[in-house]
């Protein structure tokens, strides 16, 4: 399989740390969408949303992932949680990438956050509640592009990892 693997889902949810396993474990590049926005602007991700706004950073996410999807060698991709609320996002990915939602709990989603300072759709505001509301709004979009989806709660990022190989059919 030579096309680039794409890894969605919630805030919290494993995409940055799976994707570095499958990408080392696959002898692929790993791109994270965040960090790339991140160099590419000179802020963090949180001061992006707080100076330009939301809408400006999924406007460098899209140039992202877009740039990674274009790459000629298969990369792995970890993307941002709300990569999927961009329709052209949604569409670059069903057309250039195997797509695994990897899934979670608000719940456990919250309490795999309950140290982390720098989520800027969190803020000071309850992560459950707020995990849950774009939970509600998401699920929906990351089904849609999803070819696979593996639920993440109870299991650490080696199973992960393993469970993304395996569905997809590549070597472990």
């Amino acid at each position: 399989m030579h096309e680039h693997l794409a890894l969605v889902g919630l805030m919290g949810s494993g995409k940055s740390t799976v994707g570095r396993i499958v990408a080392a474990r696959l002898g692929r590049e790993f791109v994270d969408t965040d960090e790339q926005v991140e160099l590419a602007t000179g802020c963090s991700v949180a001061e992006l949303f707080a100076s330009a706004g939301e809408a400006a950073f999924r406007r460098y996410e899209l140039e992202s992932l877009t740039r990674a999807l274009a790459r000629p060698d298969p990369v792995v991709v970890a993307t941002g949680g709300g990569v999927v609320t961009t329709p052209e996002a949604r569409r670059a990915l069903s057309l250039n990438a195997k797509v695994v939602w990897l899934r979670a709990t608000p719940e456990a989603l919250a309490a795999r956050l309950s140290d982390d300072g720098t989520r800027p759709l969190i803020g000071d505001r309850d992560p459950v509640t707020v995990l849950r509301s774009l939970d509600e709004n998401r699920r929906d979009l990351y089904a849609a592009v999803a070819d696979t989806t593996v639920d993440v709660d109870d299991l650490g990022p080696e199973q992960v990892a393993d469970q993304v190989l395996e569905l997809l059919g590549l070597p472990a």
